[in-house]
């Protein structure tokens, strides 16, 4: 089964790849690693997920936020390999930074949105390693921004 299917089996689909929002690239390859820039919650272009959990948004939104980010690594991914999955050993590390009130304690459970559409779609070689840490703001006022570390062969 491709992870095209795999996305559409759980009803999603790969996005455009995202341009830079700034003087950066997407990704990196360096050796067999792949570099994944942060990566924010808009897909195809579209702006969602606009504020901080435990304001404006609830942890069910985070989540949301959080798999929107996956998707677009995954596209991020699916550019460096030029859409040969085989190339991808496994998903290494994801780190995870949350847009959210002071007391807000459940970052964790945010980032899951992006390690479990990652270990859904990849299977054991989507299980990684990873951060997930509170931040007072976001580039553009996204509630979630997480970047990414794949090793390929």
């Amino acid at each position: 089964m491709t992870l095209r299917t795999k996305l559409q089996d759980l009803g999603l689909d790969l996005p455009k790849v995202a341009a830079p929002a700034a003087n950066y690239v997407p990704y990196v390859i360096s050796g067999n690693m792949i570099y994944i820039s942060g990566q924010i919650p808009f897909l195809n272009g579209k702006k969602m997920h606009i504020g901080r959990i435990g304001d404006n948004l609830s942890t069910k939104d985070g989540v949301a936020a959080a798999q929107a980010c996956a998707l677009n690594i995954l596209a991020q991914v699916n550019d460096a390999v030029s859409d040969d999955w085989s190339r991808v050993k496994c998903c290494v590390k994801l780190g995870g930074f949350v847009n959210c009130t002071p007391d807000f304690t459940d970052q964790p459970l945010v980032i899951n949105g992006a390690s479990d559409l990652i270990a859904n779609v990849m299977g054991d070689c989507g299980k990684h390693a990873r951060f997930a840490v509170g931040a007072p703001s976001l580039p553009l006022g996204v509630a979630v921004e997480i970047d990414a570390i794949f090793e390929i062969g």
